[in-house]
């Protein structure tokens, strides 16, 4: 345990990055995963169409290859963009399916009489998906949506493998530097990725005793 205690603001400095890319691209993913399952329930054929294809396509898609694209690809094309912000592009591109899957399950959940009885009182298709039936689905899936977060805290550890210097990235470094207490090393890297799940995990039991609506 030597080796982790005298590592420890390396570890910190890749701890403060993967809680860096966790929210950023959480949030983003969350946003955008939300647009897109508002599309695939939209009247729009065109919009129903382009989100089933991006969903599908995306969700399908290895993470390695999204990073990859972000990272390599882009900036040969001509981005100026840093490798963090290539990553936290590609991190919420890719999670962002995942989220529009998991809150469409919830709006099939939502009894389809409530939308009929907004529309029935002059509520257009975003008033009655903003105040009726997402609201309802997202209560529904804050199980999933949580499951969701933390496939993207250990997804985040991709991101090593592009120039970008988080836990795994500096796990790999101090396991290097330190070939006699491998084991201690990983253990230590695993335990903080405990901090951010575990934590994870007791809120979205706490949410779901008290937010899921009953179906």
């Amino acid at each position: 345990m030597d080796a982790v205690i005298e590592n420890l603001p390396t570890y910190f400095e890749g701890f403060r990055m993967t809680l860096l890319l966790l929210v950023v691209s959480g949030v983003s993913a969350l946003i955008l995963g939300t647009i897109i399952a508002a599309m695939r329930i939209s009247p729009v054929g065109s919009l129903r169409v382009f989100a089933t294809v991006y969903t599908e396509l995306v969700r399908n898609t290895p993470l390695t290859l999204v990073l990859f694209f972000c990272a390599i690809i882009l900036p040969y094309l001509g981005s100026r963009l840093d490798y963090v912000t290539a990553a936290l592009i590609g991190l919420s591109v890719y999670t962002s399916p995942f989220v529009a899957e998991a809150l469409r399950s919830g709006i099939n959940g939502v009894p389809i009489g409530q939308a009929e009885a907004a529309r029935s009182v002059g509520l257009g298709f975003g008033q009655t998906v903003s105040l009726v039936v997402m609201p309802q689905a997202f209560r529904m899936t804050i199980p999933p949506l949580i499951n969701v977060f933390i496939a993207l805290t250990k997804n985040t550890s991709v991101a090593g493998g592009f120039f970008v210097f988080e836990l795994f990235a500096a796990t790999r470094e101090l396991a290097n530097a330190n070939g006699n207490a491998v084991i201690a090393i990983l253990l230590g890297a695993a335990t903080l990725y405990l901090v951010i799940t575990i934590p994870l995990g007791v809120l979205a039991a706490q949410l779901e005793r008290k937010w899921v609506v009953q179906r």
